[in-house]
């Protein structure tokens, strides 16, 4: 909400009764603020949406002409700065940049739930741990159990990972029906399933190494929890930070996804202060007794 927004003169008749019937039994902040996980929830819909006609769009495609469809993922882009640079092709540059936006922005939510969601609970935390590291260790089991004494054992990691873009895609379109807590339980399983299968990839799945671009990536991470805990709340210092661990890992050979989501979990999400609350309501009701442009902005300042 911003000053722009808030009513100046005065309402039709009927309008607060309208109003107050619909909203009663509410508080002011629970109808105003929305539940972090189910706001993220109902605008990821539209994008699930758009996920799941472009997965048929790309089975359509490739069974018609698989030559071309395998030919756009080859097209190369190649950032250059000096004599240094990024060279990939399309799909490497989705795998392994816009999945790092994406699993950051889960982070992040997931992070929300855990300060202040359903998750504050510490004791609701153990389930989702537990389902996702089964969620884990039983599909491997089956997975060795069919290609035991096969060349094919090695690629148990593939069976490992849950592909959370779809799982989350599937629960923003269905979800609405099931309870918050569900839907926090089904994102916790799928962070805890995706940081563990990172880490596996990263220490499992990864033959060469690059030790000098690993250790400036670990020594930016090191940054990050130094800003951190000095309370340093800049965005732009952390995105600067995080861009250069990306590159760092991307150069070492370890998946850097793992910046993302792990960047997402170290962001701490908290209410606002009381006495900041207090402050706001009081510059709204002045705001209201007298709509100056002055107040306006006083209002807008104490609301942001």
């Amino acid at each position: 909400m911003t000053a722009a927004d808030l009513p100046i003169g005065p309402q039709e008749p009927g309008a607060e009764t309208e109003s107050t019937g619909s909203l009663s039994g509410r508080t002011a902040w629970a109808r105003n603020l929305e539940a972090p996980l189910r706001d993220f929830l109902r605008t990821e819909t539209g994008s699930a949406a758009i996920l799941l006609v472009g997965a048929v769009a790309a089975l359509i495609w490739v069974n018609v002409s698989a030559s071309s469809y395998e030919h756009v993922w080859q097209t190369t882009l190649t950032i250059k700065i000096g004599g240094s640079g990024i060279s990939q092709d399309l799909r490497h540059w989705i795998n392994n940049g816009l999945m790092t936006l994406f699993f950051f922005v889960v982070g992040l939510e997931a992070r929300r739930e855990f300060d202040l969601g359903d998750l504050r609970d510490r004791r609701r935390l153990a389930l989702p741990l537990v389902a996702g590291v089964g969620g884990m260790l039983v599909p491997i089991a089956i997975y060795l159990a069919f290609n035991a004494g096969h060349s094919s054992r090695g690629g148990w990691g593939a069976a490992m990972s849950t592909d959370t873009a779809f799982a989350l895609g599937m629960l923003a379109l269905v979800g609405r029906r099931f309870p918050n807590s569900l839907r926090a339980f089904i994102l916790t399983v799928a962070v805890v399933d995706d940081l563990v299968a990172l880490v596996v990839i990263a220490f499992a799945f990864t033959s060469a190494v690059q030790g000098v671009a690993l250790g400036i990536g670990l020594g930016t991470f090191a940054l990050i929890l130094l800003a951190r805990a000095r309370g340093v709340h800049n965005g732009g210092v952390y995105g600067a930070l995080g861009l250069i661990a990306w590159v760092a890992f991307l150069k070492s050979g370890v998946d850097p996804v793992v910046v993302g989501l792990t960047i997402g979990l170290l962001t701490i999400a908290y209410p606002a202060a009381r006495a900041d609350l207090e402050r706001a309501t009081d510059l709204f009701r002045v705001f209201r007794e007298q709509p100056t442009s002055e107040l306006q902005q006083s209002a807008r300042a104490g609301l942001r």
